[in-house]
């Protein structure tokens, strides 16, 4: 890497940590978008994703992600996602510890298989929230066109809450230096009871959450997102996030 080239990398990388810090949710897609891809890049590879989301309800996130990849016998992410949140009024602080691994390569076969996992704290109560494991599966249709299918388990401590969780999106380089992304996701299983000491509420389904936007790549490390999405973190609204992801 130039001179040059470190100069750009360190600047968008203050950029990217102050564009999800501002206030004080693959690689393929990764970034602001949920429904991840089955790939890890090569050991010492590392990146920043960074992006901030606006709703028409007022709610707001603002989130930055570094990862790096390291080899303990094979390459493995390890990566960790502080976030910052206005839900209704109510401002969150929460920080995420996350894990990922290649099992099939996409490489060389009809499809690629990986596996993640993650566990987030409350950083204003020191609470542990939970976790999650997903598994996702990437099909390369075309060298500009995959698709990635997800499914896993979510389970969040507050409530003592199991879910099923799962997505689906596609990755469309129609031209050279945009993709159009564009996905759908969810959760099901039981939501808390309606009032203290009855049971939960069976059978629910969480509506499902949707996001499109493009991506502009000027060059190969450096992504800029513009995504417009609905009811992104379960609540009726619309949202536009804009995101920098920057490899190195």
């Amino acid at each position: 890497m130039g001179v040059r080239r470190k100069q750009i990398v360190q600047s968008l990388l203050v950029c990217a940590a102050l564009m999800g810090l501002t206030t004080s949710h693959v690689r393929a897609a990764g970034g602001a978008f949920a429904v991840d891809d089955s790939e890890v890049g090569k050991p010492g590879e590392c990146k920043v994703e960074s992006w901030t989301s606006f709703a028409d309800n007022k709610d707001f996130v603002a989130a930055t992600a570094p990862a790096c990849v390291v080899n303990l016998g094979r390459p493995i992410e390890f990566g960790a996602q502080l976030q910052r949140s206005r839900n209704g009024g109510d401002w969150g602080t929460g920080l995420t510890l996350k894990a990922k691994t290649n099992v099939i390569p996409l490489e060389g076969n009809r499809f690629g298989l990986g596996i993640s996992g993650s566990t987030g704290w409350d950083l204003i109560t020191g609470e542990n929230t939970g976790g999650a494991i997903n598994i996702p599966l990437t099909f390369e249709v075309s060298e500009q066109f995959k698709v990635n299918l997800n499914a896993g388990y979510l389970y969040e401590s507050g409530d003592k809450l199991s879910w099923f969780t799962w997505g689906a999106g596609f990755e469309w380089n129609f031209v050279k230096p945009l993709t159009f992304i564009a996905e759908v996701y969810g959760q099901s299983g039981n939501l808390p009871p309606i009032a203290l000491g009855e049971p939960p509420v069976p059978n629910s389904i969480r509506g499902p959450r949707v996001q499109a936007g493009l991506r502009y790549t000027p060059v190969e490390y450096i992504d800029i997102d513009l995504i417009y999405g609905r009811n992104i973190t379960g609540e009726d609204a619309n949202w536009v996030t804009l995101g920098l992801n920057v490899r190195f």
